[in-house]
């Protein structure tokens, strides 16, 4: 083991050292090694002697090192219980004789061996032993002896002292409960740190000894004994005696009266339980304690007096502490002593001392409680904690009378401040200087000002047990407050609160005006908030609203007009500075900040029992929102002399928005706060704000400011209490509100404006609460049950609408009114929809509104009625809704804003439309009347709701279903009354929109209507409607009006500008009447097959008519085309479906021919536009209903056409000339000519139509140009020549219009009747297209041209043979056809175009226009019909290739002087003419029929002919010439001629027509060359053209020959071959 080990090296060493002088040592040392190996545990080290005798040995002989070694090893094996108690005695004796030694190892070795045998089990227990070993400790305890040795033993000594009394509490059993250390507790930074610290170091030792747990014992055991023997000297050297146990006859009083506090902390069961220990500690430790706070004088000339003091003092106060509940009366010897220590006249650090201890006892919640109970509640005893108190209190307030004041406070801040951040202050004894003097007189209040704080802790502490317990109610919940406690701990607190409030007022009140420090702020804050609390919780009403008093002073300060006085009057301010600082500039300090957190707290935690004293706080709070607000107001000290810019504007905003911010959380956790407690809350603010009114009432000015501040905040506060508690709100209400209604009755503006601000955030935050948003959805389809809805919803939602009410109907000013009903709208738009209950008083109050003559209070009621239409008609009660109506058109009919009117009808249609929603159950009972209902979809639901109102609806009895219907017919019709009423209404606007509104709200909501309800709508609404209209058209007042006059011009009047439109009553009435036939035009659209079906309705029909041609005859223009209008809706929209009857469709007709048939009564620009509309309409009407006309209808509707343009050509002979146009009836006609076509089961009509429009173009004789150019007169009629009407247009712009329309009807009409009109529309597109003669630049020969061009070649299968067969068109009938065709083609083609006509200088693209289509129509004839299959006659193909021939001689047969003078379009002609010969005369394989054959062998023996007059011509024009030149059109056409002849390949068959030899025709035919033939006839013309002096004529002779060599086989052979 290492003992073991570590001896056996401890005895070698020793057996060394001894090796020379010390034989014997060495000897036992060497036998002890030995002994020692047979040694394994410290029991077998006990048993053996001889090892301790040889360290006892070695200790013997005195000699240093040996010593050394002897008592280590003799620590070691006391160390471990290996040494036998037996051999105590001798061991100590040992000791004792070291301790006389001089070396000071060796004394401290021996100190440390008595220190390890009172830890061993070697602990004295006999009375020798124990007085032997204290005493080696006392002998070294000498002031002589080395510092060392004497601190060794000191604390050897106390250690000793503390195990013997370790060793009685072990012996006689005793728990071992420490209040503290031997030292006193440390300070935390703060006071209640310091309290919570010495709450939680108590121990309830007192309650075990009173409740008798333990109890007192007058027998000791021996231990006991010894140590009461010690404990009886240790006194006796206090007190200056000897020792008579330890036998010491001096020991330092000093150190004893150490020991003795020392015990008196940590063992103080010893005192409480053990009978002869409590008299020592009564007759003889206080009767030490009491003569040494009596004495003054230095003790036996030592200067240890304020050691010494300490200590004294520290014993009292433990005695104090832990035995003044045995110890009464010497307590309160100890504390009337300590309390006359603090105002005598002392040293400064006795004092000092004193208010230490003082302040101990204060901070100790356990001791001050004893002590209060054993003394203040005892009446038998001294008020000690009130003396106490007093005391502390006389120390902060004698800082008042210092000179040295102001040092002394900044002084007692910086310790607070110092403490706060850890940093202890203590007090140094050398020095002597002022500045120290200053800091032990802080120190001194410091301690005072502590003490104070701990007594207010210590309250509050224990209320707050008291709370814990039961004994008190906590401020945070619900109770009835009681003056009645029973409990001893609350009655212990309310007997401290009513025994020292008001001297820890003065003295905090005190502190708090003079210091400035942060950390003092705050702890005296503290203290404030804490008690006052307590008070709260205790119900102590006059400490409480005095403590309030006191702290509010602290929080706003305004400045003083002193203040103000010297701010101006310093000398380094601005003059900008000044006017600003003569202001009320109000400056938070951060005491004032830290003042007004502390109120927040007070007020967070009292909330519930405040009451009355709410009032304090709400004054000071009204004066820090007036701060907050205010622009001069600053949260940093700042002096007059300072610049503005040296301020912290972050720091500031940051303490406002604190500040704001407790102030806004404070009233928000009135949620928190009992309803009575809320009542009182609200009373005080009310209190506050009738006080400021009283005031304010009577001036106006800017000194009433503050008061409007007050009440400003007392109203916002209300309306924050009153969001925060919208749970609980109808106990609430009526105590807000009347204060707000108290306020709009003011005489001031600002505060009625304010209180109408307030009701309007009051009354939407209600409404919109979480209360009313929890209401189930409501429809009108589902049933509500009334009863569902709470009872407390329903009193809170009628109590806080009726506030409105009374406010509009009591209010006695004009503004008032309007904000109550800005109020109304707010709520309306904001919580309309979870209103039921008020509704009816809201309309009510709405329906007087629309009376008002002030527009402003009109306005805002009708603002509010649209709200309701727009969003809160679903959530309206049925029962409501014909008040609803009755509100709308009250204000429909009102005369006060003509925009109200107007938008309320709109209304109507909105309600209506909401209304309608419920029909659809009526047009479901109703079936089979006709009605579209896919529009009325029942409301859908969802949920367990809508399976409840699914139950509900059926369950519902058929009668119980109609009763409905019939409450929304009458709702229905209630609207239709008022708009019927407004029909009538003087104002133009009004009347037209209820026309309009009436209108639409049937065609939309027409489908829903039962049978019954359209008659009652047609006989009592709409017809009536139209007669009034009708009548005040006729009857008004023709007069034009002037306009407001605006003002004057030159000494006139100046009026506003009407439209003529609108400038008399008649028409303005002409503009209602239109409407309402708009509207009947609008349903007949819609709803006419249902309105057809009713009863009577022809008679209703019948007087629409009538009521038609009357507007159309006597009406104006606008009324007449409405008329028209109406009826052509009417026939138009349903005949196409073709379920109108046909009698409708008659009298429409009738109509329409009735006025033109009245045309010669009728006339003037409204007639014109009437006959126009007709038109129109006769054309939509027959494009919409022809399958339904007959010959008889088809017939009047061409009359009607007819007598149209007869009044149209009659009426505006001259009009084309004026205007240049075709007039606008004729226009008209034009327009519905494409669409007049009769249908297919009226084909034969097709020839009355087209004959009947022929009749109006152009039937003149033409003049037919011959062949030398001569004009020959034709004298044709045709058969329809004897029907030409009488009347005739005077110029052809009509006619030019006609043509196009005609052609494109001709196309359409059907093949037998266009066949048998083709003759005649021939025969009148030529008439026409001779009209180029006399007028060249016209348009109708063009315009015929194209038409007959068209004609042709888009028809050209109506000639053809066999395209028609089953026409059976006669031999006859198309020979007439083809010789119209070719009389067309001869005398156009050859007399009018290729020409040099006379033209007005028409410009070059009229002329290209014009050669375009005469190209046009050669194309059409040479590429088209001539190489169709057509069945024309020989003759008439030969005349048609007769008519391109003689065009194509045009250059050539023109004498040569006379060819230079054509115009290039005619050589460009006649070459085309040309070309188009060329074109028949070649063979196409592709496209070769008989037709095309025959015209192809006589297009080429025509060609021959004309090509051999050229080629001949040429020559003799060359040679006459001379050396002339040839004209360019003669060389053109020569050269174009070769080149088509090179070209140029016939068929077979058309070769064998050409005049060759019958020999030379089969050579050619055999060979297959006949395909050229057409060379050989012109061969001899070719040869002599050889000689021709243009050398490109020359050339391409030359190419034709050598083309007739090759046909003949005659090319060029090699003479060798």
């Amino acid at each position: 083991m290492a003992l073991v080990a570590a001896l056996e090296a401890d005895l070698r060493a020793l057996s060394a050292e001894a090796r020379r002088r010390y034989p014997a040592v060495k000897d036992g040392a060497e036998h002890a090694i030995l002994k020692l190996r047979s040694s394994s545990s410290a029991s077998d080290l006990s048993s053996n002697e001889d090892i301790l005798r040889i360290f006892l040995m070695a200790c013997g002989v005195r000699n240093t090192k040996l010593s050394v070694i002897g008592l280590s090893c003799l620590q070691k094996l006391i160390s471990h219980d290996a040494v036998e108690p037996s051999s105590l005695k001798e061991i100590l004796y040992t000791l004792k004789d070291h301790s006389e030694m001089a070396e000071e190892n060796i004394q401290l070795k021996t100190l440390q061996t008595i220190l390890i045998i009172f830890q061993s089990r070697l602990h004295p227990e006999t009375e020798d032993n124990m007085v032997l070993g204290l005493s080696i400790c006392l002998r070294l305890l000498d002031n002589n002896r080395p510092p060392s040795v004497y601190n060794t033993a000191a604390a050897t000594f106390r250690q000793a002292v503390a195990l013997i009394f370790d060793q009685v509490v072990s012996a006689e059993s005793l728990p071992m409960p420490k209040f503290g250390s031997s030292s006193q507790t440390a300070r935390t930074g703060s006071v209640t740190g310091d309290l919570s610290q010495n709450i939680n170091n108590s121990e309830p030792l007192e309650k075990d000894v009173i409740g008798g747990q333990l109890t007192m014992r007058e027998t000791l055991s021996e231990t006991g004994k010894l140590g009461l023997r010690l404990l009886e000297d240790l006194t006796a050297s206090a007190a200056g005696g000897s020792s008579a146990w330890l036998h010491v006859t001096s020991l330092p009083r000093t150190f004893s009266l150490e020991l003795i506090e020392f015990v008196l902390s940590n063992y103080i069961s010893v005192f409480k339980i053990l009978l002869p220990y409590e008299q020592v500690l009564r007759h003889q430790i206080c009767s030490l304690l009491m003569t040494s706070l009596r004495t003054s004088s230095e003790l036996e000339g030592e200067m240890v007096e304020p050691y010494f003091r300490r200590l004294v003092l520290r014993s009292v106060a433990h005695i104090i502490r832990l035995y003044s509940s045995s110890l009464i009366t010497e307590c309160e010897v100890f504390l009337s002593m300590l309390v006359k220590a603090t105002f005598l006249d002392l040293p400064l650090w006795h004092r000092i001392l004193v208010l230490e201890i003082l302040r101990g006892f204060c901070v100790e919640a356990r001791t001050l409680r004893i002590l209060f109970q054993n003394f203040d509640m005892h009446p038998k005893n001294t008020n000690v904690v009130e003396s106490m108190v007093k005391a502390l209190a006389r120390v902060v307030s004698s800082i008042q009378f210092q000179e040295t004041s102001e040092e002394s406070l900044a002084a007692v801040a910086g310790m607070f401040s110092s403490k706060a951040k850890g940093i202890e202050w203590i007090l140094d004894n050398d020095a002597s200087s002022a500045a120290v003097l200053v800091a032990s007189e802080a120190h001194a209040i410091t301690l005072a000002i502590e003490g104070l704080l701990g007594v207010v802790f210590t309250v509050a502490t224990l209320t707050d047990e008291a709370v814990d317990v039961g004994e008190l109610e906590s401020p945070r919940y619900e109770h009835l407050p009681s003056s009645d406690y029973t409990g001893k701990t609350s009655h212990l607190c309310i007997s401290m609160v009513d025994s020292l409030w008001l001297t820890i007022l003065d003295a905090f009140s005190l502190i708090l005006s003079r210091s400035q420090g942060e950390a003092i702020v705050l702890e005296i804050l503290k203290g404030y908030q804490a008690f006052t609390q307590a008070c709260g919780v205790l119900h102590a009403v006059e400490p409480l609203n005095s403590f309030l008093a006191s702290l509010c002073k602290f929080t706003i300060v305004l400045p003083t007009d002193v203040e103000r006085k010297s701010v101006v009057q310093s000398p380094v301010s601005k003059r900008s500075e000044v006017q600003v600082d003569q202001r009320d500039v109000i400056v938070l300090t951060p005491k004032n900040v830290q003042a007004l957190r502390t109120l927040f707290n007070i007020a967070h935690r009292l909330h519930n029992v405040l009451g009355p004293s709410w009032v304090l706080v709400l004054e000071t709070l009204a004066a820090l929102d007036r701060a907050i607000h205010s622009p001069h107001a600053t949260t940093q000290e700042v002096a007059t002399a300072v610049p503005k810019l040296t301020r912290e504007p972050s720091r500031q905003y940051a303490d406002f928005s604190i500040l704001s911010s407790l102030n806004s959380q404070l009233f928000e956790s009135s949620a928190l706060m009992q309803v009575s407690s809320v009542k009182s809350l609200l009373s005080a603010l009310h209190m506050l704000s009738h006080q400021s009114m009283t005031e304010t009432s009577g001036s106006v000015s800017s000194a009433s400011s503050k008061q409007i501040g007050s009440i400003s905040f007392s109203v916002d506060r209300m309306i924050s209490i009153l969001v925060n508690n919208l749970h609980r709100v109808e106990p609430l209400w009526d105590q807000v509100v009347g204060h707000f209604l108290e306020l709009a009755e003011h005489s001031n503006q600002n505060l009625r404006n304010m209180a109408l601000d307030a009701l309007d955030q009051s009354i939407c935050a209600v409404l919109g609460s979480e209360q009313f948003g929890e209401d189930p959805a409501r429809s009108r389809d589902a049933t509500l049950d009334v009863d569902s809805k709470s009872t407390e919803v329903k009193s809170v939602e009628c109590a806080v609408l009726s506030s409105l009410r009374v406010l509009y109907f009591s209010a006695q000013k004009a503004d008032v009114r309007v904000g109550s009903l800005k109020i109304l709208l707010h709520v309306l738009e904001r919580c309309g929809e979870k209103l039921y209950y008020s509704w009816s008083s809201i309309l009510e109050m709405l329906r007087s509104v629309a009376d008002a003559s002030e527009k402003d209070v009109a306005t805002l009621g009708f603002q509010s009625l649209r709200v309701i239409m727009s969003d809160g008609l679903p959530t309206l009660p049925e029962d409501c809704l014909h008040v609803c109506i009755d509100v709308t058109g009250a204000y429909s009919a009102q005369k006060t804003d003509l925009n109200i009117s107007l938008t309320a009808i709109g209304l109507l249609w909105t309600l209506t439309d909401f209304v309608a929603k419920g029909l659809h159950h009526g047009s479901l009972v109703d079936k089979g009347s006709g009605f579209n209902i896919a529009d009325s979809t029942p409301q859908q639901t969802n949920g367990e709701d809508g399976e409840k109102n699914r139950v509900s609806n059926s369950d519902k009895s058929d009668y119980e279903a109609r009763i409905q219907v019939v409450n929304h017919e009458k709702l229905l019709f209630l609207v239709f009354s008022l708009i019927q009423k407004l029909v009538d209404d003087e104002r133009p606007e009004v009347r037209n929109s209820a026309v309009r509104t009436f209108f639409q709200i049937l065609g939309s909501h027409g489908n829903k209507l039962s049978k019954s309800m359209w008659e009652d709508c047609l006989w009592n609404y709409i017809f009536p409607m139209l007669d009034g209209a009708s009548h005040k058209a006729a009857t008004s007042s023709k007069d034009e009006w002037q306009g407001k006059e605006i003002g004057t011009r030159g000494g006139k009047a100046v009026h506003m500008l009407i439209h003529h439109s609108r400038n008399s009553a008649q028409k303005q009435w002409d503009e209602t009447f239109v409407l309402v036939l708009g509207g009947i035009a609008r349903l007949f659209r819609s709803y006419f097959p249902l309105l057809e079906s009713l009863p009577n309705f022809w008679s209703g029909w019948e007087s629409l008519l009538a009521f038609v041609k009357n507007s159309i005859f006597n009406g104006s223009k606008e009324v007449s085309l409405a008329a028209i209008n109406c009826l052509q809706t009417a026939v138009v929209s349903h005949c196409v479906k073709g379920n109108l009857q046909l009698r409708y469709l008659h009298s429409v007709l009738d109509v329409y021919e009735l006025v033109f048939q009245k045309s010669s009564s009728y006339t003037g620009d409204t007639a014109a536009k009437v006959k126009q509309e007709i038109l129109h309409g006769l054309g939509e009407l027959y494009v919409q209903s022809s399958k339904m006309f007959d010959d008889k209808m088809y017939m009047q509707l061409l009359g009607i056409v007819d007598l149209a343009i007869k009044q149209a050509i009659t009426n505006s002979e001259n009009f084309e000339t004026e205007y240049g146009h075709v007039p606008p009836v004729l226009r008209h006609v034009l327009e519905i000519l494409p669409s007049l076509g009769p249908p297919e089961h009226l084909s034969s009509l097709w020839l009355i139509l087209l004959r009947e429009f022929f009749h109006y173009l152009p039937r003149v004789d033409s003049v037919l140009p011959n062949e030398e150019g001569s004009e020959v007169v034709e004298h044709k009629a045709d058969a329809s020549s004897e029907t030409m009407p009488t009347t005739r247009i005077t110029t052809n712009m009509f006619a030019e219009k006609l043509i196009p329309a005609l052609i494109e009807l001709l196309l359409q009409a059907p093949a037998v009747e266009k066949y048998i009109l083709f003759p005649e529309v021939i025969q009148n597109l030529r008439r026409c297209m001779m009209t180029r003669r006399d007028n060249p630049d016209g348009s109708l020969w063009k315009v015929a041209a194209e038409g007959f061009n068209r004609l042709l070649v888009e028809d050209v299968k109506l000639c053809s043979v066999g395209g028609e067969t089953e026409l059976k068109i006669s031999k006859t009938a198309r020979i007439r056809i083809w010789k119209e065709i070719g009389d067309v083609y001869d005398i156009f083609l050859v007399g009018y175009c290729g020409r040099a006509l006379f033209s007005n200088s028409l410009p070059a693209a009229a002329l290209k226009a014009n050669e375009t289509l005469e190209m046009a129509l050669l194309n059409g004839l040479g590429d088209i019909i001539l190489k169709s299959t057509v069945d024309a006659p020989r003759e008439v193909l030969e005349r048609l290739v007769s008519t391109l021939d003689r065009c194509a001689s045009r250059t050539c047969s023109l004498p040569v002087e006379t060819v230079e003078l054509m115009p290039a379009h005619c050589s460009r002609f006649s070459l085309t003419c040309l070309q188009k010969l060329f074109s028949l005369s070649s063979s196409e394989t592709e496209n070769w029929h008989s037709t095309r054959a025959e015209v192809s062998k006589i297009s080429n023996t025509t060609l021959m002919a004309r090509c051999e007059f050229i080629l001949s011509r040429f020559l003799i024009d060359e040679n006459n010439l001379g050396n002339r030149p040839i004209p360019t059109a003669r060389l053109e056409e020569i050269i174009f001629t070769l080149q088509e002849l090179d070209r140029l390949s016939i068929h077979p068959e058309v070769a064998s027509v050409l005049p060759l030899q019958p020999y030379l025709k089969t050579v050619l035919r055999e060979d297959n060359r006949d395909t050229r033939a057409h060379l050989l006839v012109l061969f001899p013309s070719l040869c002599e053209i050889v000689l021709s002096r243009e050398t490109r004529v020359r050339e391409l002779v030359q190419v034709l020959l050598r083309a007739v060599a090759t046909e003949l086989g005659l090319e060029k052979v090699s003479l060798s071959s």
